[in-house]
């Protein structure tokens, strides 16, 4: 062979060679399976994600349950003691037989209906017992949260005998309720110089019942009271003078703007207003619903009342109803 032809092959091998691997070009080198990855690629690696902390065995979740609607009836109990006028003799002495007299104790029915709507909501309604007496509904959460339909001292016992916990719960855990006992909104010129308020309700036992039921064991110790004074309002001063035609001597004073904290006149009526709450019951947890609940209702006001409650005592009872009388389904499966 002749060297043109021996060039000419050595020209086309080294032509495919620079093509097949170009001069100059890195090639990775694998890392061994052994070797510790470096803090770069720990970092763009993918992370697991987190896996749920397992179910605490101790704490409960307390919702209603309601695949088929419930019902309870509500029985108030109310008793209060008015000591009766004392008359007084010739000689101007008290009458010393003349002794407090107790006014008869009132009694009312209501029934609670839960149970849910076409559309999925948790709805129920209150129907009183009494005659020509008119049903009041509302919409509330699993938990019993009252969201819609309520106001005033209805929807306080509604959330007393409805509302459940937001969390799981075990024993001795407590919580506060949306209850706003003390509403002084409609006394027009009430002023508050003073709120104490307590809310909760604890768990106190939960205990082990029938065909694998759990019992919730609740009791509640919810009290607000309210103290302040009573100031005219410019309403009432008008209507003082346009009655006198001038101003009087012993004029009513106005309330203060917004925002004045000056001192008050003197002589000036004090007011208090305090409601309390003390109760138990026992929650079926697996059911969703109450077994058994009670609660005392104490009202005390001075210089004022409020609207819809009056003092004393007042005894609120749960009783399952089961099964649900049909008529009480009827109005709400309409909607």
């Amino acid at each position: 062979m002749n060297r043109p032809t021996l060039g000419l092959l050595a020209a086309l091998c080294l032509t495919s060679a620079c093509k097949e691997d170009p001069v100059g070009e890195m090639t990775p080198i694998p890392r061994p399976a052994d070797m510790p990855a470096t803090p770069e690629q720990k970092a763009e690696a993918p992370k697991p994600a987190a896996a749920e902390p397992p179910p605490d065995p101790s704490k409960v979740v307390l919702r209603w349950k309601l695949d088929a609607p419930t019902a309870f009836r509500l029985t108030t109990t109310s008793s209060s003691a008015a000591p009766a006028p004392e008359p007084k003799s010739k000689k101007g002495k008290k009458d010393q037989e003349s002794q407090p007299e107790a006014s008869p104790s009132g009694e009312t029915d209501a029934i609670f209906v839960l149970q849910k709507t076409e559309s999925g909501d948790y709805a129920f309604r209150i129907v009183p017992q009494k005659a020509g007496g008119e049903a009041d509904q509302g919409v509330m959460s699993e938990r019993g949260f009252v969201m819609d339909g309520l106001a005033g001292p209805l929807r306080n016992v509604a959330v007393l005998v409805l509302e459940l916990p937001r969390d799981p719960v075990g024993p001795e855990a407590t919580w506060a309720l949306g209850t706003d006992l003390v509403d002084m909104g409609a006394v027009q010129g009430f002023v508050e110089k003073k709120a104490e308020r307590r809310n909760q309700v604890k768990l106190t036992a939960l205990t082990p019942g029938e065909n694998g039921e759990q019992v919730a064991t609740l009791e509640y110790d919810v009290s607000e009271r309210l103290s302040g004074e009573m100031r005219a309002t410019r309403a009432q001063i008008r209507a003082v003078m346009k009655t006198a035609g001038s101003k009087p001597q012993h004029m009513p004073h106005e309330g203060h703007e917004d925002g004045d904290e000056g001192e008050s006149s003197q002589g000036e009526p004090s007011v208090v207003a305090e409601m309390r709450v003390k109760g138990r019951g026992e929650f079926l947890v697996k059911a969703g619903r109450w077994r058994s609940w009670e609660a005392t209702l104490t009202t005390r006001t001075e210089g004022t009342s409020l609207p819809g409650t009056s003092n004393g005592e007042r005894t609120l009872r749960l009783t399952p109803l089961d099964p649900v009388p049909p008529e009480l389904l009827q109005p709400q499966a309409k909607k």
